[in-house]
């Protein structure tokens, strides 16, 4: 392959890991059709992706997914069992991804790029689903779900037909989420502080 190959290959392969953040099971469903219609090939190993089995299953868990997010109660249950499933779609679309590499470079990069990129993604959106169920009471949670549904379906159709551009795109927003973690767990500590130092006084 040549080195512009790989690349848009990990370009790919990153987009709809961070995908996967919104939604596990979409960008999977998008790779998968990519992948039975004969649009992408998945590297060596990921060719059960392709099949019909796998198209029917994960096209009947996509709707579920999508639909339960709509549903209060339900939604916070489904960010609880989705959070460490965010990270293996993540991880598994990175890796399917990736061909003609070493196994251990490919599950690699998978794990680190695109099980973080899809941990990063989920775990900004399960806090701000939290804040939106503290602050109107669940009433702004479908709203969330929606904009949330949105991106995980134009993110993935654009990762299949523009990767690189979907790979920006996914990048500056982890990069956007890291950094508002990062400020949160920071005011988390200081109001800590300061009610540790209130109890003392």
């Amino acid at each position: 392959m040549l080195p512009q190959e790989y690349i848009l290959s990990g370009a790919l392969g990153l987009a709809l890991a961070a995908c996967s953040g919104f939604r596990v099971f979409v960008p999977l469903l998008a790779a998968s059709l990519a992948y039975r219609t004969g649009l992408l090939a998945p590297s060596a190993g990921f060719a059960w992706l392709g099949s019909w089995a796998a198209l029917g299953a994960l096209g009947t868990a996509t709707v579920a997914e999508i639909l339960g997010y709509y549903f209060p109660v339900v939604d916070n249950v489904l960010d609880t069992i989705t959070t460490p499933a965010s990270f293996i779609a993540g991880t598994v679309l990175m890796t399917a991804a990736l061909p003609d590499l070493d196994p251990v470079v490919r599950w690699g990069l998978g794990v680190l790029v695109g099980g973080g990129t899809a941990g990063m993604v989920q775990t900004g959106t399960a806090l701000l689903r939290a804040g939106s169920t503290a602050t109107t009471g669940g009433l702004g949670n479908p709203v969330l779900a929606t904009a949330e549904n949105t991106l995980a379906i134009l993110g993935s159709a654009l990762a299949l037909l523009l990767p690189a551009l979907a790979a920006a795109v996914m990048l500056a927003l982890v990069l956007y989420i890291a950094t508002r973690l990062r400020r949160w767990r920071q005011r988390r500590t200081q109001r800590r502080g300061a009610a540790s130092a209130l109890a003392e006084s």
